[in-house]
């Protein structure tokens, strides 16, 4: 295992900070990747910080933190959370822990973001605390 830690952002996340900032806030995605930079180097970690708009690129870097003995990825999957039986499967066919992770809580949100895929195979959930969802996530990601 190594002291590296995936951090994984799926769809629309790189609008963060002008995109409903009612609902997500006012950090951008730099600025939450900046944040943890910091976390990271204080708590001995390294991140590999990614975005995309692109379910399949989400499930190659699943892949490629499985190759690489990642210690941990912290995945905000965004809509593909409630949709993407490829990432649930990709997931559970991995051996590196995952976090999911949300900014908002998607249990008191609509309906349809009540079912989580990659909860379903993912070792914990931080979610609800804005961009600090990331960092409570990057310290459990740490004590593993």
């Amino acid at each position: 295992m190594t002291d590296t830690v995936f951090v994984l952002n799926g769809p629309n996340l790189n609008l963060l900070g002008q995109r409903e900032p009612e609902i997500y806030g006012h950090q951008t995605l730099a600025d939450i990747e900046e944040m943890l930079a910091q976390q990271a180097e204080e708590l001995g970690l390294a991140i590999s910080f990614h975005q995309t708009n692109h379910e399949g690129q989400l499930i190659d870097w699943l892949h490629d933190a499985n190759r690489q003995e990642a210690r941990a990825v912290l995945l905000n999957a965004a809509a593909y959370t409630h949709t993407s039986i490829a990432l649930l499967d990709a997931i559970k066919a991995i051996e590196v822990p995952v976090i999911e992770v949300h900014l908002s809580d998607p249990e008191t949100r609509e309906e349809f973001r009540h079912l989580s895929y990659v909860g379903m195979a993912a070792a914990d959930c931080v979610k609800g605390l804005g961009a600090r969802s990331y960092s409570v996530a990057l310290e459990k990601a740490a004590a593993l």
